[in-house]
This record gives C-alpha cells, sequence and structure tokens, in this order.
C-alpha cells in the first residue's frame, strides 16, 4: 500500500505518523502545536509545525512518495477558507498527490467511532462535541475558542483555576489551595498575566494548569471541585446538545476522546453522571481509535460522512522528490 501521513495538529503538540500498510512505519514524531488556524498567523504557524513534524518521518527516503496527508488541525471548522490554504501550501512542502485538511474535532470523531455516526466529545486545551447522523446531519457544538467558547476544556478549566487563585490573592474570594499551585506553576502572582502570554499561546499555558485544579478537586479544595464540576456540567450540555441536533435515536454511540481525559475521575465522574442522566438513550463506548487513526481513515477514504468538512487539495503538476529540512519548531513553554 502506498504510503500515507496522518497528522494531529492541535494548540498543544502536534503528531503526526507515517503508515506504510496496515501498521506504522515508525513511531510517532511530536512537537509544539499551534495556536489554531482561525488565529492570527494561523495557516503559518500550523504549517511550521506540519512541517517540523511530518519532514523528519521522510528523512533518508528521497524518492518517498506519499499517497495523502491527512492534518486534524484546531481551529479548522472556524477558518475554512484557512484550512484550505493550509493544504494547498503542505501540498507543496510534501511529495504528496494529496494533501486533506480538516477540524481536529472530525478527525477525532472519525478515529473514535471507525468512521462511523454518532457523537464524540473532544477534550483538549479546546473542546468540541461533533455529531454524525444516520441520515447525513451534522451538528458542531462549541470549538469556539479560549475567548468566545471551548467551556470545560483544559484552557477553560485552568484559566478558572488561575482566577480562583487570583481571587484570594485578592482576598475577594475564598482561600483555596489553588493560591499555592498557581505560584509553583508560575510564580510571583502579580506578574501572572505576563506569565500565560510569554509563549505567545495563552490557551496552552493556562491548559497547562487544569491537571493543578483537578489535583486539588481530588484533595477537596472547594474552589476547585466547583469548577471542575461546572466543566463537567459544560460538557454533557454540549454532547446532550448535539444529539438532539442529530436526532438521538436509540443507543446514539458516544465517545469522549483527548488529552483531558487524562484529568481522571475528578472530570470524567461527573460526566459521565450528566450524559448517564439525559433524556436520550446514549451509549458511551471507548474509543476506537484516536485523531491520528482518524486522520489516516480520513486519508484514505473520501465517501466518509465526514468528507463534506474535509479541505482535498490534489496534485496536477509533477510533485517534490526530496522533502526540504524541517523547520525549528517553537521552543515548549
Amino acid at each position: 500500500m502506498t504510503p500515507t501521513v496522518a497528522v494531529d495538529l492541535g494548540k498543544t503538540g502536534c503528531r503526526a505518523v507515517l503508515w506504510s500498510g496496515d501498521s506504522p512505519a515508525q513511531g510517532v514524531r511530536e512537537v509544539p502545536g499551534a495556536p489554531g488556524l482561525a488565529a492570527d498567523n494561523g495557516v503559518a504557524a500550523a504549517r511550521a509545525s506540519v512541517r517540523a513534524a511530518v519532514l523528519p518521518l521522510l528523512e533518508g527516503e528521497p524518492s518517498y512518495r506519499l499517497a495523502a496527508v491527512c492534518v486534524g488541525a484546531a481551529g479548522a471548522a472556524a477558518a475554512p477558507e484557512a484550512a484550505r490554504e493550509l493544504a494547498t501550501q503542505l501540498l507543496d512542502d510534501l511529495p504528496a498527490d494529496e494533501v486533506a485538511v480538516t477540524s481536529d474535532a472530525v478527525t477525532a470523531h472519525a478515529g473514535a467511532l471507525g468512521g462511523r455516526t454518532g457523537v464524540v466529545l473532544a477534550i483538549g486545551t479546546g473542546s468540541v462535541a461533533i455529531g454524525i447522523g444516520d441520515d447525513g446531519s451534522y451538528a458542531r457544538v462549541d470549538g469556539w475558542g479560549p475567548w468566545l467558547g471551548d467551556e470545560g476544556s483544559g484552557a477553560w478549566i485552568g484559566a478558572a483555576g488561575l482566577r480562583a487563585a487570583l481571587h484570594a490573592h485578592d482576598g475577594r474570594g475564598p482561600d483555596t489551595a489553588l493560591l499555592a499551585a498557581a505560584v509553583a506553576r508560575f510564580g510571583d502572582p502579580d506578574r501572572l498575566p505576563s506569565a500565560l502570554g510569554r509563549d505567545g499561546n495563552p490557551a496552552r499555558t493556562a491548559a497547562s494548569f487544569a491537571p493543578a485544579v483537578a489535583r486539588a478537586a481530588a484533595a477537596g479544595d472547594a474552589a476547585a471541585s466547583a469548577i471542575v464540576r461546572a466543566a463537567a456540567d459544560a460538557l454533557g450540555e454540549a454532547v446532550l446538545t448535539a444529539a438532539r441536533r442529530i436526532g438521538g435515536g436509540d443507543a446514539l454511540p458516544v465517545t469522549i476522546t483527548g488529552g483531558l481525559t487524562g484529568l481522571g475521575e475528578p472530570l470524567l465522574g461527573p460526566l459521565r453522571a450528566a450524559l448517564t442522566d439525559s433524556p436520550y438513550a446514549l451509549h458511551l463506548r471507548a474509543p476506537l481509535g484516536d485523531p491520528l487513526d482518524g486522520a489516516r481513515l480520513l486519508a484514505l477514504e473520501a465517501s466518509a460522512p465526514h468528507e463534506p468538512h474535509v479541505a482535498r487539495v490534489r496534485r496536477t503538476t509533477p510533485d517534490p522528490t526530496v522533502p526540504t529540512p524541517p523547520v525549528t519548531p517553537p521552543a515548549v513553554a
């Protein structure tokens, strides 16, 4: 089988894997992510991250020809023109016959449900629920970015935890272990605003504090517990809204995926409870695969129900045979 490359480009990290046949040709390569396609210079930042992740996979293979590359990119749903622009630019960069770019939530959906219909909640630095119905109906709930949405996401939880810490620091909120956690993570609270934006990706920096919020909640801190419960409620509402919009029927498959699942029971316990106590017959199931599996599936399959949400560009001129050297990814904060 002709090789393919799958890419999962998030706001925190960018992962890429080269597939040759039915198994990866080598391990997953990971570099820092990008702020999102809808951000200022979003296409340029995304292109740099993808190149840094993909080109080393092709080193030593000057005649390597890829059937397709599929990138699931944060922000693609809100900026479809940027998604197509990124696909076009990557086609210039890579020795591939075709490049497809779609939302990282779409690749998460395809991977989690094996390309089938249902609802997938993707939670990481951002958050979005994607529903695809048997009749082709499509629902995207949230995923509006850290300033207008992404409720319940890693950035949302982290920012809420930092606000609670600053309230305690000011004396206008209850004492909370989050203040000590914020000082341990970021230093002097008076310098927290500048620390949040020091690497140019405030959402990613805020999300880095979400595990501390979950740990404080697990230890019984009232402020942290309230934040995590509110996050679970918001995420549950997103899933239920997506289910309603695609016509949730009997045993509608629902899967939760993404890096934020690593917070464990402080978040997942109340989230499962919110979904269980719903007007729909939801069938909670473990994901069949991850966003990289979904990107590979969509790279090879242009007839999946996700295709209307994929920007796919095919080469019409001879492709480059020797990849250019990878760019240096931005430093991790």
